[in-house]
């Protein structure tokens, strides 16, 4: 029993990668134009698998996401944006 119970630990453990991080990401999105752009920005940034959260604001053209770094890439978010219409890239 003492076996079995250690076992189901280790695969608990190995189940869900030890490196996996919740991480943040500011997004630069140039081509809002007006109030309702941030919606779009935000449902399509939403359908990313591993978004956590997303802010976006019109007036500082930007999205600030938070997101799971195993499930999810950057790369994935941006070409997310530009698929609904608003090419983006990393802030700096």
């Amino acid at each position: 029993m003492k076996k079995l119970v250690s076992l189901i630990a280790l695969m608990g453990a190995l189940s869900s990668p030890a490196w996996a991080a919740t991480k943040t990401v500011t997004l630069a999105v140039p081509g809002m134009t007006c109030a309702a752009c941030p919606i779009t920005v935000k449902t399509a940034l939403a359908k990313v698998a591993g978004v956590e959260r997303t802010d976006v604001s019109f007036e500082k053209r930007e999205a600030v996401v938070t997101y799971d770094d195993a499930k999810t890439t950057v790369a994935a978010m941006t070409r997310a944006t530009a698929d609904a219409g608003y090419p983006s890239t990393v802030k700096r």
